[in-house]
């Protein structure tokens, strides 16, 4: 595997339905202790960026690697192009944008996601698994994709508006620092503002996005008590 690459974990604090969702407890841990420690396993070159002082200080409990940002950035993109650029990343490092309420991250997944991005021609690459729950075709916050017959995303939902196979978007993306410096200067599209979905501002500026498709199902993001509750019966479950 390709070693030239950082992961980046933006952390911010003014969460609407989660208040100061990065130091929420799961389970004697908080959500971005979990999602660091699950991250420094793949590579050492994992960085959380935030923008708020206690999230600063909780992380110097466990780790230096930490960039203060501004409390400015309207996306995790803009958080993390922000602090790639404070750790003078060059243009050629793939950085791995792993969002900061994805604790259960599987190290497999990323090593996929990052020869996928070397072995195929693309802008941005992220990832997805087949949809097992029911509930999860309902829910909003359960973020779908459709793709080619080559794995490229060719829509991103909410909801589903036909029968067309879809599979579940996960929070994680790819991009080398020159591509990143372009996407962080694209304005907002009516799409995207819409859908309150990010990398369709991507797609409807022509910037191709390659889905590795992981085949084993991964536990949702932390974006509801609902969904910490879950995260604790998770670990409950899963515990030695």
């Amino acid at each position: 595997m390709n070693s030239n690459f950082a992961i980046l974990i933006p952390a911010r604090i003014g969460s609407t339905r989660l208040k100061n969702k990065p130091l929420i407890d799961i389970k004697g841990m908080s959500l971005i202790e979990r999602v660091f420690k699950n991250s420094i396993t793949i590579t050492e070159n994992t960085y959380i960026a935030t923008d708020s002082q206690e999230v600063l200080e909780h992380v110097q409990s466990f780790s230096t690697n930490i960039v203060m940002t501004s409390d400015a950035h309207i996306s995790g993109t803009d958080r993390v192009f922000e602090a790639a650029e404070n750790l003078k990343i060059n243009d050629d490092t793939l950085i791995i944008n792993l969002q900061g309420d994805e604790p259960f991250m599987p190290k497999d997944l990323v090593i996929q996601l990052v020869e996928d991005f070397n072995n195929n021609s693309c802008d941005v690459i992220s990832a997805c698994h087949p949809i097992n729950n029911s509930d999860d075709l309902k829910n909003s916050n359960c973020v779908k994709v459709h793709c080619d017959s080559n794995n490229y995303a060719k829509s991103f939902q909410r909801t589903l508006n036909s029968n067309e196979l879809s599979m579940r978007h996960i929070g994680i993306y790819g991009y080398r620092m020159k591509t990143l410096r372009k996407l962080v200067n694209l304005k907002p599209t009516k799409n995207e503002l819409f859908h309150k979905l990010e990398q369709l501002r991507f797609m409807d500026n022509n910037y191709s996005i390659y889905m590795t498709h992981y085949k084993n199902e991964i536990p949702s993001g932390i974006d509801t008590q609902e969904d910490v509750d879950q995260a604790i019966n998770y670990l409950l479950t899963n515990e030695n």
